[in-house]
This record gives structure tokens, C-alpha cells and sequence, in this order.
């Protein structure tokens, strides 16, 4: 059998020139999924008021179901990238084919599930009844997408363990490109194409990540060097899918949790009026985008991670998650350096000078992304824990941040300062957060060693 393509090596090359080159591809992938969203609104938004709050009642739903895609493919880059680094290559396609049966099976019952459920599920969620024809329209044919988010993502996940991170940007970017041409002919229709409304938008995603599918499966990288081809038989599939599930399900759980404290916040700014949460919104958005760099390196530190593992190069897992942390720190500081000197701009784009939301923005650009630095050490330190395989103390550690330092806190400093006691408050949160992970990381990685 021809050996699994590992370039670059993930376990021999300079570690710092390695994460660049695997990372920047990465970030094209992010960019162009944040720009997939933005089209999608900005089209659905001409439709009208009613159409954009039907599909946004659908965001709990949708990124629920991206959480499970999500926590799939942490599970399988962590199983095959230490596969990888042992040489383990027979039992990299079996993993990596029981990945994509286990993505299939999952998909299916959630496509089922999705459809016997719509209406009863967005009545809980407290949709109005003119909005529903909507949402029906809308979940129906985005439910039929499930399969085409949840197996290439898995499938992805294994190329990017295998060190090859620019063909997923690339097919990430080409769906993007791709659902950017669709959404405006399927929704308003254009010579034969009828005007479908939200039911085009729908159909523009689907078309789009069914294309991305069919581009992952014809890679020869994938069809000849990750995929087997043999029957397996029941106890190795059920193997399979017990040591993916194992850091998948904890992934998956951590995943979700994020909205939910979110939610939770934003009851709490909630109190301050409407302006206070458009700047909550707004300057969300804001902290997405500045991180842009560490959510493309905790993507491809996990590979990394994984190789080294199994190769049991464990001090070099050590530099190279150490490295990752201090770059985090002073790159944010740069990027805090960027939006003060933007910031008013920025906040110009948003609000009216002297209005309440302007004030507001200026100091949530003052403060929270002085924090960024250590939110990214917590992002780092989670996808470092999933990779060493200890995915349990990742999702004690999310737990932890979210539900003991991060909402305690911004919700005592909202007592004390108001709203500019959240943004402090959060400021402080990921501080302390950031050197519990760290102690945690570094000893994990230090008791393996």
C-alpha cells in the first residue's frame, strides 16, 4: 500500500514555518464560511423583515446540528493524525471510512428526526405563526443538507490530520464563490429560473455543499490513501465509531455550550436597552473577526498535536503548543493596537457620533480585545486537549470558563460598573481562564512526557 501523504511533516519540519504554512490556507476556509453566512442574509434580508427573523430563528437549530459536524471531525482529526504519526497507515482508512459511515448514519436520523419534528421545535423556540410558512419552506430543503455538512467535514477533518490544509480551504472557498452566484438567481430568479424566496436560499446551500462533497470524495488523496474499500466487519466498525465517539461526543457538548452562555449574556446586557445589545452584537462580531488567525491555528494545531503524539515527539508537542500560546498573545496585542487606532471608523459604520451605541462601541473596543490574547490561549488549550486525546478535561475546561469565571463574573461586574462591568468583567474572565489552561495544557502534555 503507498504510504498516506504527510507533507508537509508534521513531525520533523520547523515547527513555526510548519503551523504558518498549514494555518494560512486555514483562514481563507474561515473567511470565505463567514462570508457564506453574511451573502445568505444579505440576500434573504431583501426579501423583507419576516423572511430574515424566520431564518434567524433557525440559527439555534442549524448550529446545533454544525456543533455535531463539528465535534465529528475533532474526533476523527484527533484518532487519525496519532494514527499518522505511529505509521498506523491500514488503520488510518479504517478509521477514516467508519468516520464517513458514522457521519452518514448520524445525518440520516437527523434528517428524519428534523422533518417529524419542524413545526413542533419552532413553536417551542417561539415562532410566530406568520413566520412559519417561512421556516418551513426554509428547514425542509436545509434539512436534505445535513449529509453534505456532516460527511465532509469528517472527511476534512482527516485530510487536514494528514497535514494537507489547503485543499479543504480551497473547496471551502469554492462553495462559498459558488453559493454567492446561487443565492441571488434562486431567490429572485432570473430568464427559466422561477423565484423561489427563502426556498432558493435554501436550495443555494444545499447545491453548494453537495458540490463541496462530491469535490472532497473525487481528491485521489482521499479515494486511494484515506478511504478503504473493504467491508469491515461489525466489531470493527462499532471500534471505530467507540474510539471517534469518545472525543467526539465531548466536543460536540462543548460546541453547544458556547450559544448557550451567549444567551445567557445577552439576557444580562439585555437590561441596559436595545443599544447595549446592538453593541453586544456588533462588537461580537467584531472579537469573530480579530480572531480569524487563532481559530484557523487551533484548527491545525490539533494535527500537529496528534502526529507528534503518536510519534511520541512529546517535547516537541511542548514547544509547539507553548509557541502557539505566546504568538497568541502578541498577536492580539497587535490587533488591540489595530482597532484602537480604527475604532472610530469602525464604531462610524454602526452608530451615530454621540450616540448611545457609539459610546458604547468605543468602549467595548477599549476593552475586550484587550482580553483576546487570552481567549486565544483557552481556544488553543481546548483543541490541544481533544488532540492529546483527554477530551474530558476540554470540555471540563469549557465548562469551567463559561459557567464559573465568564458569566459569574460579567454578571458581578454588571452589578457593580453596568455595562461597562461586562466588558471589563470578560476582560478578567479570560485572563483567569487563560492561566488555568495553560497549567492544565502544560501538565497534561508534561505527565504523557
Amino acid at each position: 500500500m503507498k504510504n498516506v501523504s504527510v507533507k508537509p511533516s508534521l513531525v520533523s519540519d520547523p515547527i513555526a514555518p510548519l503551523l504558518f504554512r498549514m494555518t494560512f490556507p486555514v483562514m481563507g476556509g474561515i473567511i470565505s464560511l463567514m462570508l457564506f453566512n453574511l451573502v445568505d442574509a444579505y440576500f434573504i434580508g431583501m426579501l423583507g423583515t419576516d423572511a430574515l427573523a424566520a431564518v434567524t430563528f433557525t440559527f439555534p437549530v442549524t448550529f446545533t446540528l454544525i456543533s455535531l459536524s463539528i465535534g465529528l471531525g475533532i474526533g476523527t482529526s484527533a484518532v487519525v493524525g496519532r494514527l499518522l504519526g505511529a505509521n498506523s497507515l491500514d488503520l488510518v482508512k479504517r478509521r477514516t471510512t467508519d468516520a464517513a459511515l458514522l457521519a452518514i448514519v448520524l445525518s440520516l436520523l437527523l434528517t428524519l428526526v428534523g422533518w417529524l419534528t419542524l413545526e413542533p421545535l419552532f413553536l417551542l423556540l417561539g415562532v410566530t405563526p406568520e413566520l412559519m410558512p417561512y421556516i418551513r419552506d426554509y428547514m425542509q430543503i436545509w434539512y436534505l443538507g445535513t449529509l453534505f455538512v456532516v460527511l465532509p467535514r469528517a472527511i476534512s477533518s482527516a485530510l487536514r490530520a494528514s497535514g494537507n490544509t489547503l485543499i479543504p480551504g480551497l473547496v471551502m472557498i469554492g462553495s462559498a464563490l459558488l453559493n454567492g452566484i446561487l443565492d441571488p438567481l434562486l431567490i429572485f430568479g432570473w430568464g427559466p429560473i422561477p423565484a423561489m424566496g427563502v426556498k432558493g436560499a435554501a436550495l443555494a446551500t444545499l447545491i453548494s455543499w453537495m458540490v463541496l462533497t462530491v469535490c472532497i470524495f473525487l481528491l485521489p488523496q482521499v479515494r486511494k490513501q484515506l478511504l478503504s474499500f473493504e467491508r469491515p466487519s461489525t466489531a470493527q466498525v462499532i471500534e471505530s465509531w467507540s474510539v471517534i465517539g469518545k472525543i467526539a461526543l465531548p466536543a460536540i457538548v462543548s460546541s453547544i455550550l458556547t450559544p448557550v452562555s451567549t444567551a445567557i449574556l445577552i439576557r444580562i446586557v439585555a437590561q441596559y436597552g436595545n443599544d447595549a445589545v446592538a453593541s453586544f452584537g456588533v462588537g461580537s462580531r467584531i472579537e469573530a473577526i480579530s480572531l480569524i488567525v487563532v481559530f484557523a491555528l487551533s484548527m491545525t494545531l490539533p494535527p500537529f498535536v496528534s502526529q507528534n503524539l503518536g510519534a511520541e515527539k512529546i517535547e516537541r508537542v511542548y514547544r509547539g503548543v507553548m509557541g502557539c500560546f505566546i504568538f497568541a498573545i502578541v498577536w492580539q496585542a497587535f490587533i488591540w493596537g489595530v482597532l484602537l487606532m480604527a475604532q472610530n471608523p469602525l464604531v462610524s459604520a454602526f452608530a451615530e457620533p454621540e450616540s448611545d451605541l457609539a459610546r458604547n462601541l468605543h468602549w467595548f473596543i477599549w476593552l475586550v480585545p484587550m482580553g483576546l490574547g487570552f481567549q486565544g490561549i483557552i481556544i488553543l488549550a481546548n483543541s490541544t486537549m481533544n488532540a492529546l486525546h483527554r477530551p474530558m478535561i476540554a470540555l471540563r475546561l469549557s465548562i469551567l470558563r463559561l459557567f464559573i469565571f465568564y458569566i459569574p463574573i460579567c454578571a458581578l461586574g454588571a452589578w457593580v460598573f453596568g455595562l461597562l462591568g461586562i466588558f471589563g468583567g470578560a476582560v478578567v474572565a479570560n485572563a483567569l481562564m487563560a492561566f488555568v489552561s495553560w497549567w492544565t495544557v502544560r501538565g497534561a502534555i508534561r505527565s504523557i512526557s
